[in-house]
């Protein structure tokens, strides 16, 4: 009699799931949880309370918490590490930040001296 476990006559027995990927336990995920909830609430409450008297620090905070939550994100639930795939997914993320960055400078930097070099419109009216 053969073992109906053993890998020959088992198609599923050499089926393994870890491809190197990082995979979260229960309190990893919680930890992001609670952490994106607090990543939420405190800009929240700061808002809706006017606890900040000019409206750019407020934006600002709020860009801050933000960027934590985005990291909180990647990291508790996408599981973006050096580890992961090799570290290729985090590879990908610091290439595409550069590019993000590059694009979104380059284009502001275009816009203000495009507004810079622009004629006024009273000189122009006057030709």
């Amino acid at each position: 009699m053969t073992d109906p476990q053993a890998p020959a006559n088992n198609p599923h027995a050499d089926h393994d799931h870890d491809n190197g990927a990082a995979h979260g336990t229960r309190g990893s995920y919680l930890k992001g949880f609670f952490l994106s909830v607090i990543l939420t609430a405190i800009p929240f409450w700061a808002v809706m309370t006017g606890a900040f008297k000019e409206p750019s620090t407020a934006a600002l905070v709020v860009m801050l918490f933000a960027a934590a939550q985005i990291v909180v994100h990647m990291i508790y639930f996408l599981h973006m590490s050096g580890k992961s795939e090799g570290g290729w997914t985090l590879m990908a993320l610091i290439f595409t930040i550069i590019f993000v960055f590059i694009t979104l400078t380059g284009s502001i930097w275009v816009m203000y001296h495009m507004n810079a070099n622009m004629m006024p419109m009273q000189a122009a009216a006057d030709m």
